[in-house]
C-alpha cells in the first residue's frame, strides 16, 4: 500500500512538472532541466523503475533537482508519498538546498504543494508549479526589507495634478483652451492619514508581516494610497511587478487611468485583457478577479512567482469564495482594501447564526477578510473611518431622509402586507409580502410614483443654477430601474416643461448600451449634453442616473447631491458603498467659466448631501446618522389602496389537462457523453447561427454577458424551424453536468477550449478551496487532503449525502454505499463542518446536477 502511494505521488509530481514546462529529457525546446541527483539525468525507463523505491534511496528520500538554463541548481523539490505531509521534509530540504546554494524549495506529496523562498519567510501553498521562465526572473529579485522599512515617505511622495474629472477623463479641453481656473493646475499631495497608512505598512513589515489590510472610508483616496504603496514597493526593490485586482469591469479602467496619472513618470500600467501579450513589460497589471477566474486563466497563464505584491480592491468582495484562489495563488506580499469595518454588524448575534438573516453571509465574508490579511483581532493594519474624514474636513455626512409610505410601512412590519389571493376557481387564501418582495413579487405603481415625487420635491438643488442637484437612484432590478426612469422623466416634464426632453433621468444598467460610458459622462458633466440653465456653467443635462449595481462600488462623482435607496439593502458593504457615493466634498465654482459670476454664488462648497431611504435601511443597519430631516408622508386615502395588492399576472399560456392518458410504447437506450449524431448536428447549427450574429459578437467581445444571454433567449430560442432552447443544447453538448448558456457561448466563441467534465470542475473547486483556506490548514493535516477531497466532491454532488451531513444523521452513513462512516472519520474534525460550509457558500451546486 505504501509503495502504491509513493508511485502515485511521483506520477502526479511528474505531470505537474511537465505542465509547468520542466523537461526530463533534452528536447528541441531546450536541454533537460530536471535531475534526481545533482547533474544526473535519467532515461524514461529509469524514471518508471523508481515506483517502489521512491523513498528508498541511500539518503532515505528522492529529490527532484530543477536546473536553470546553465544546468545549475535552481530548485530543490522534496517529494513525499501521498500518506505524508510534505512539510515533514521541510528541514531536510532546507539543509540540502543550502548545501547546493539553492534559494528555492518545493515540498509536495502529489496532492498538496508548498513553494518556499528561503530568503522570504515561510512555505506558501501553491496549486501549480512555477515555470522555468518565471523562476529565472524571480531569482533576479533580491528584496531588501530594510530599504522598504526605512524609505522616507513625505507629502510629495506622489504629486497629482488635480484637474476637474471631465478634463482629466474626457479631454474635452486642450492645454490652449483651458479656462484660467484650470490653468492654475492644483497640485494634490498625500494627506497626513495617507502617509500614516504607508508608515503602518512599514511598521508591519518590520514586525514580520507580509499581509496588510487598509480599512478606509469611501472618498478617502484608497486608489491614491494604493499608488503610493505600489511606488514604495517598486522603488525599494521589494516588488518587480504588482497585480491590482478589482471586482467590477468598470473599475478596471478607472484604476488603470488613476495609476497612469499618479505613476506615469516612473512605471508602466496595463489592463490585462487589453494587452495580454504586454503584461510582462509593465510593473502594474490591473484586471478583474472574474477575468482571471474564467477558465482558470490565473493558473494557465501565470506562474505563482509572477507578482510580488497583490492588492485586492474592495477586499471582502474580490477575495470571497473562489475569488480568493486567485489572490492566494501568487506568492509575496498581499494588501487588502475595504471601506466596510468588521464591527459594522452591531446587533448581529454571532452565537445564533441563521441563514434567514441576510447579514450572516456578510458577517462571514468580513471575518474571513480580516483573517486573510492577518488581522484576526479585528484591528486592520490601518484604519481611517468616515467619522475621521468628517472630523478632519475631507468628507461630509449625509442628511438622511427616512420616507415611508403606507405600503412600505406594512411591507417592513413583522406581519408584512397581507392580501387575499385567489386559489383555484372560487377560493381565496391570505398571502403576505415583505420588503424583499418589492418589485419581485409585490408591485405597486403608486408607491413608485410616491418615491419619485418625494425625491424630486425634497432633493437638494444645484447651488449655481438652482436646478435639481445631480443624483443617483438605486433600484431593485433592471425592470424597476426602467419604471423609475420613466416616472422621473414624466415628473420633470411637468415641473420644467421643455427643458429636459426626457433626458432628466437616465437608466444606467448592464442591459443598456454604452452604460459604462454613461457613468463616465455623468462624472464629466456631459451626459446627454450640458449647461441646461447657464451656458457658462458645465453640468450634466441628465440630472439623475437610475441604476441597480453598476455605480455602487468605487464610482467617483463628487458633485452628487442626492442619493436614493428605492429598494431594501441587506449587505452592509453595499450600504456603506452606496452612502459613500455622496460623501466626497466638491467646489461647484470649478465648473463655472466666468469669474464675474462667482461672487454671486452663496454656497459654492458642497457641505451636505441628502440620502433618501425609502425602506428603513439606515434603521436596519443601526447607523448613528443625524436625522436632520425626516419626512412624514401624508396618509394615503383608502381609495387607492389595493392597486398593487395582486401578484403579477401569470404568463406563458398555461394549460391544465383533466382527461385520461395511457402508456403506448416503452423502450430504453443509454446515450453516452458523446451524444447522438442528430444532437451534435443540432449544436453545430446553433453554433453557426450564433457566430453569424454581429450583435452577439459585439456583446461577447465586450464581456456583456447579461445582454448576450438576454439576446439569445429572446431572439434565437424557441423560434420556428429550429426551436433552440437551453435543455436541447445541454443534451447536444454531451457533458455529464448542467451547462449554463454563458458557458455555451464561451465555447462557441473560443473563449474556452472545451466543456469541462463534472470531475474536472470539482478538482478546480477543491484546489480553490485549498488556496482560500491555507491559513486554516494545520501542518499535520497534509496527509488528510485526499480524504478531504473525497468528502468535498461527495458533498458537492450528492444531495442525499448533503441532507445526511446537514441533519447530522451520521448513523445512516453505515449503510451509505458512496460515502461511509470511515470516510467521514478520515476527515479532520474541523473540516467536517468547514467543508460543507464552504461548499454551500461558494460552490455553484446547480452545475453538478
Amino acid at each position: 500500500m505504501a509503495n502504491a502511494k509513493e508511485a502515485q505521488a511521483r506520477i502526479k509530481i511528474n505531470k505537474l512538472l511537465e505542465s509547468a514546462g520542466w523537461r526530463f529529457f533534452d528536447e528541441a525546446k531546450g536541454k533537460a532541466n530536471v535531475a534526481l541527483e545533482p547533474n544526473v539525468k535519467l532515461s524514461q525507463a529509469q524514471i518508471n523503475d523508481l515506483g517502489e523505491n521512491f523513498e528508498s534511496t541511500k539518503n532515505g528520500f528522492v529529490d527532484f533537482l530543477l536546473l536553470d538554463e546553465k544546468s545549475f541548481p535552481l530548485v530543490v523539490l522534496e517529494a513525499k508519498s501521498e500518506d505524508k505531509n510534505p512539510l515533514v521534509g521541510k528541514e531536510q530540504a532546507r539543509k540540502y538546498a543550502k548545501s547546493l546554494d539553492c534559494r528555492f524549495v518545493i515540498l509536495s506529496n502529489g496532492n498538496l504543494h508548498y513553494f518556499w523562498d528561503l530568503q522570504q519567510g515561510n512555505p506558501h501553498i501553491i496549486t501549480a508549479f512555477p515555470t522555468p521562465d518565471s523562476l529565472k526572473s524571480y531569482r533576479k529579485f533580491e528584496p531588501d526589507q530594510r530599504r522598504l522599512i526605512t524609505e522616507a515617505v513625505g507629502r510629495d511622495y506622489i504629486v497629482q495634478t488635480q484637474l476637474p474629472g471631465y478634463e482629466r477623463e474626457a479631454g474635452w479641453l486642450n492645454a490652449d483652451e483651458r479656462p484660467a481656473f484650470i490653468a492654475k493646475n492644483k497640485l494634490r499631495f498625500l494627506r497626513d492619514y495617507q502617509k500614516k497608512a504607508l508608515n503602518a505598512i512599514q511598521d508591519a513589515v518590520a514586525e514580520g508581516s507580509t499581509r496588510f489590510l487598509f480599512e478606509m472610508a469611501t472618498g478617502t483616496g484608497k486608489t491614491l494610497t494604493s499608488a503610493a504603496v505600489i511606488k514604495l514597493f517598486l522603488r525599494t526593490g521589494n516588488a518587480r511587478r504588482v497585480l491590482f485586482l478589482v471586482d467590477r469591469l468598470e473599475l478596471e479602467d478607472q484604476a488603470a487611468k488613476a495609476f497612469k496619472d499618479y505613476l506615469k513618470n516612473d512605471y508602466a500600467t496595463v489592463i490585462y485583457k487589453e494587452r495580454r501579450d504586454d503584461w510582462r513589460k509593465a510593473e502594474i497589471v490591473v484586471t478583474t478577479v472574474q477575468s482571471l477566474l474564467f477558465n482558470n486563466k490565473y493558473k494557465r497563464l501565470f506562474s505563482p512567482t509572477d507578482f510580488d505584491l497583490v492588492i485586492s480592491d474592495e477586499a471582502h468582495r474580490s477575495i470571497g469564495g473562489n475569488a480568493r484562489a486567485v489572490f492566494e495563488y501568487f506568492v509575496g506580499y498581499k494588501l487588502g482594501l475595504t471601506a466596510t469595518p468588521r464591527d459594522y454588524l452591531k446587533s448581529f448575534d454571532a452565537s445564533k447564526p441563521t441563514t434567514r438573516d441576510p447579514r450572516e453571509q456578510e458577517r462571514r465574508l468580513l471575518l474571513d477578510t480580516y483573517r486573510t490579511f492577518g488581522c484576526e483581532s479585528g484591528q486592520p493594519t490601518f484604519r481611517y473611518s468616515l467619522l475621521d474624514g468628517v472630523k478632519d474636513g475631507f468628507l461630509i455626512n449625509p442628511v438622511v431622509v427616512d420616507a415611508r409610505t403606507d405600503i412600505t410601512t406594512k411591507l417592513l412590519s413583522e406581519q408584512g402586507y397581507a392580501v387575499m389571493a385567489p386559489v383555484g376557481e372560487d377560493g381565496q387564501q391570505e398571502q403576505s409580502f415583505v420588503s424583499k418582495d418589492f418589485e419581485k413579487k409585490f408591485f405597486s405603481k403608486a408607491t413608485n410614483e410616491l418615491f419619485c415625487q418625494t425625491f424630486i420635491k425634497n432633493g437638494l438643488r444645484d447651488p449655481v443654477t438652482g436646478e435639481f442637484g445631480k443624483g443617483l437612484v438605486f433600484a431593485v432590478s433592471q425592470n424597476h430601474a426602467t419604471k423609475l426612469t420613466q416616472i422621473l422623466n414624466e415628473l420633470a416634464d411637468v415641473l420644467w416643461p421643455g427643458k429636459y426632453q426626457s433626458d432628466f433621468a437616465v437608466q444606467v444598467t448592464s442591459s443598456v448600451s454604452d452604460a459604462q460610458q454613461y457613468t463616465i459622462n455623468f462624472t464629466n458633466n456631459n451626459l446627454l449634453g450640458s449647461a441646461n440653465f447657464n451656458a457658462l456653467y458645465k453640468t450634466s443635462k441628465a440630472r439623475v442616473c437610475v441604476t441597480v449595481g453598476m455605480m455602487t462600488t468605487g464610482y467617483d462623482c463628487p458633485d452628487i447631491l442626492n442619493l436614493a435607496l428605492m429598494r431594501p439593502v441587506y449587505s452592509p458593504s453595499d450600504f456603506v458603498q452606496i452612502k459613500g457615493r455622496g460623501t466626497r466634498k466638491h467646489n461647484f465654482l470649478e465648473q463655472l467659466f466666468d469669474d464675474n459670476l462667482k461672487p454671486l454664488i452663496n454656497e459654492p462648497e458642497k457641505a451636505r448631501f441628502k440620502f433618501f431611504d425609502f425602506f428603513a435601511n439606515c434603521e436596519y443597519f443601526e447607523e448613528k446618522f443625524d436625522y436632520d430631516e425626516v419626512l412624514k408622508l401624508p396618509a394615503r386615502s383608502s381609495e387607492g389602496e389595493g392597486q398593487g395588492d395582486a401578484p403579477p399576472p401569470t404568463t406563458g399560456g398555461l394549460y391544465e389537462h383533466t382527461g385520461a392518458d395511457a402508456i403506448f410504447h416503452v423502450a430504453e437506450q443509454q446515450i453516452g457523453y458523446e451524444g447522438m449524431k442528430i444532437d451534435r448536428m443540432f449544436f453545430e447549427k446553433f453554433e453557426d447561427q450564433v457566430k453569424a450574429d454581429p450583435m452577439l459578437q459585439q456583446q461577447v467581445e465586450n464581456e456583456q454577458w447579461e445582454q448576450a444571454i438576454d439576446y439569445v433567449t429572446s431572439q434565437l430560442f424557441d423560434k420556428p424551424n429550429e426551436y433552440f432552447n437551453l435543455e436541447k443544447l445541454r443534451r447536444a453538448a454531451g457533458v455529464d453536468r448542467r451547462l449554463s448558456l454563458k458557458e455555451i457561448l464561451q465555447k462557441i466563441f473560443g473563449l474556452i477550449p472545451y466543456f469541462k467534465s463534472k470531475d474536472e470542475l470539482l478538482e478546480d473547486e477543491f484546489q480553490e478551496f485549498l488556496l482560500a483556506n491555507q491559513s486554516k490548514l494545520a501542518e499535520d493535516q497534509g496527509i488528510a487532503v485526499l480524504a478531504m477531497k473525497y468528502f468535498f466532491k461527495a458533498y458537492a454532488t450528492d444531495a442525499a449525502l448533503r441532507a445526511i451531513i446537514d441533519d447530522k444523521r451520521f448513523s445512516e452513513l453505515n449503510v451509505n454505499p458512496a460515502f461511509g462512516v470511515g470516510d467521514l472519520r478520515a476527515v479532520p474534525p474541523e473540516w467536517r463542518e468547514g467543508i460543507p460550509e464552504y461548499v454551500k457558500d461558494y460552490v455553484p451546486l446547480n452545475q453538478f446536477m
